[in-house]
């Protein structure tokens, strides 16, 4: 039997032979991408930092370091950038240039050029900068949110400070997230190789068009392993013009704390698939709370649109002017119902976060591995609790019991068990034997500053 390789098959291209996998898309194979590179690579850069690093007194010299008892030495760094504007706007990520004191660009035309910093985003690790100059090659936006699982792409960038460098994969992934790299995530996933200094760098399409910024990959050496991650080229966007209007991203705020629901957390609220956000708490006064949004109720969809989780929520929300009004479909005590929501303005600091939800299943009740005491005064000043907080404490957990895999913890309270508040440890104690034999409890606790939702099988 005859094996024809694929280099084979190219041979054979050129002398008039037709492979399967033509005859189905009717489009020759190529055989080089140079002419995408010879379009893209001018508009990528190199990016050099420098920050000025403190040393503490008397190790200048004994280290050799620059300026005899200057107690300083200059921190260097590199990464990539992608230009996107004639007249010197660029993107990168932002832990490229975080800390920098000095950042300098590096055209592909050997040119130099100090830059400024515009601004940066930390929820999806972008950042702008800006460079005095025109006529710059400019780099056009690809609609990422039309890119396909199996499309070829380039990697363009800088990696280990070898400028220029090409390497060449597919979107092996969409819509990635839950790695907490950023507070935003809908990383695209591609095996094309990044390395360190291909930060910021050009994830293009076969039409030399920019789908995303190279942003991240995981690896267990370091190295590139095949998974590497790009900010998509539709959120990239709407970061720059935010940055470029307002200096910062100015995002829709609903005002919940909201956390996955579980396979189990479904069975205890009746849903038929685990999906939508659970809202573990609202803040009081936040649009959520205006809504009449409540602890316990489920998130499904918004606008009309299937929400499957906390990570969507977020990026929903996220992506809504302040001052949006949104139609929020909930499920409230086996109940559809629609909410009409004007969205705030997230702060600075984010405030709805999603907690760990754990919820792992066990065979232990929830009290056999717990030390619970009743809540006061002192207690709550401790751990920084609202004064109006009650429940009951745990003071101890053993960290082998299913209570812990669950995501119980010492220091969090206990308040409800079955949707039924608990006052003290005494309620505590009532409640957790209110459980039938292989049922979870539904537990609500407070700790770490949040409220979130827990699931534990009892006795």
């Amino acid at each position: 039997m005859k094996i024809i390789t694929f280099a084979g098959l190219l041979g054979l291209a050129g002398l008039g032979w037709v492979s399967p996998l033509q005859a189905q898309t009717n489009t020759a194979l190529p055989t080089t991408f140079a002419p995408i590179v010879e379009k893209v690579a001018p508009s990528v850069v190199s990016i050099h930092t420098t920050k000025n690093v403190r040393i503490p007194k008397g190790l200048s010299d004994f280290f050799g370091l620059p300026g005899p008892g200057s107690g300083r030495e200059r921190e260097r760094g590199l990464g990539s950038g992608v230009i996107v504007s004639a007249d010197g706007y660029i993107l990168t990520n932002r832990h490229v240039v975080e800390a920098a004191d000095e950042i300098s660009v590096h055209l592909g035309d050997h040119r130099e050029f100090k830059a400024t910093k515009i601004g940066a985003d930390p929820g999806t690790d972008i950042a702008v900068l800006k460079i005095e100059t025109t006529g710059l090659p400019v780099l056009a936006f690809a609609e990422s949110e039309k890119a396909r699982v199996g499309d070829v792409v380039l990697a363009v960038g800088n990696p280990f400070g070898l400028t220029q460098t090409v390497t060449m994969g597919i979107i092996s992934g969409l819509g990635r997230g839950g790695m907490g790299i950023v507070d935003y995530e809908n990383f695209i996933q591609t095996d094309a190789s990044i390395n360190p200094g291909n930060s910021g760098g050009a994830l293009v399409d076969m039409a030399s068009r920019l789908v995303g910024i190279n942003t991240a990959i995981f690896s267990r050496t370091g190295g590139n392993q095949g998974i590497g991650f790009a900010v998509p080229s539709d959120l990239a966007m709407e970061v720059l013009k935010n940055i470029r209007e307002h200096g910062r991203v100015i995002r829709g705020y609903l005002g919940t704390i909201i956390q996955p629901v579980t396979p189990e957390l479904a069975q205890v609220f009746k849903l038929k698939e685990p999906t939508g956000a659970l809202v573990a708490d609202v803040s009081p006064g936040s649009p959520a709370d205006k809504a009449g949004l409540q602890q316990g109720d489920v998130i499904t969809a918004i606008n009309g649109k299937k929400v499957e989780g906390p990570r969507e929520l977020r990026l929903m929300v996220g992506a809504m002017a302040p001052g949006t009004k949104a139609t929020l479909k909930i499920l409230r005590n086996d109940q559809e119902k629609d909410l009409s929501v004007e969205l705030g303005e997230l702060p600075d600091k984010e405030s709805s976060i999603t907690p760990n939800s754990g919820g792992s299943p066990g065979t232990t009740s929830l009290l056999d591995s717990l030390k619970i005491t009743d809540l006061d005064d002192d207690t709550r000043t401790a751990l920084k609790a609202p004064s109006s907080l009650k429940g009951a404490l745990i003071v101890d957990i053993d960290p082998e019991s299913e209570a812990y895999r669950a995501g119980l913890r010492q220091g969090f309270v206990i308040t409800e068990i079955n949707r039924k508040p608990v006052q003290n440890a005494a309620d505590a104690t009532m409640l957790s034997k209110s459980a039938k034999p292989g049922e979870p409890l539904l537990l609500r606790v407070w700790g770490e500053g949040q409220s979130r939702f827990l699931t534990i099988t009892g006795k």
